[in-house]
């Protein structure tokens, strides 16, 4: 289960984009945490999230351990799950009211970094986390053992 979880065939530049998804989620699950009011559990509120003292830190703390994860490269595919559920919700609770009430363009140009977010996370969640990783090392490993255990059967 492991293997199939950490097996990747992507190139090596697959890291530029576990960069910027990574770092951007782990930069705004700490913000969720030091700016509560404005970015975390406040805005949660604003915008009718339902418990927002809990989803408010609940999303934050998610964003950091998965973030963290996918700059190590680390279990990608199985950290950008959350992180994919995470864009779509928002997404659809705060840009696409934005397409209704000022229009296509304003809501493209607000929804830029989102929707990078999510095709980044996509892309992760397809490809794996590519040849620079813990998830390659740790494939590796785990095939080299295979064949040890091959070799001497």
């Amino acid at each position: 289960m492991i293997e199939r979880l950490t097996r990747t065939a992507a190139p090596a530049c697959t890291i530029l984009i576990r960069l910027s998804v990574g770092l951007v989620f782990l930069s705004e699950g700490i913000q969720k945490f030091l700016l509560p009011d404005t970015i975390g559990a406040g805005r949660f509120a604003k915008i009718g999230i339902p418990s927002p003292q809990i989803l408010g830190p609940l999303v934050g703390g998610t964003e950091i351990v998965c973030g963290a994860m996918v700059l190590c490269g680390l279990l990608v595919r199985l950290s950008t799950i959350p992180l994919v559920i995470i864009m779509l919700t928002a997404i659809g609770t705060t840009k696409l009211p934005m397409l209704g009430d000022k229009g296509f363009w304003f809501m493209a140009h607000e929804s830029r970094t989102d929707f990078a977010m999510l095709l980044g996370s996509l892309f992760l969640l397809c490809a794996g986390a590519g040849r620079w990783s813990a998830d390659a090392m740790l494939s590796r490993r785990g095939m080299q053992g295979t064949v040890d255990a091959k070799s001497r059967a």
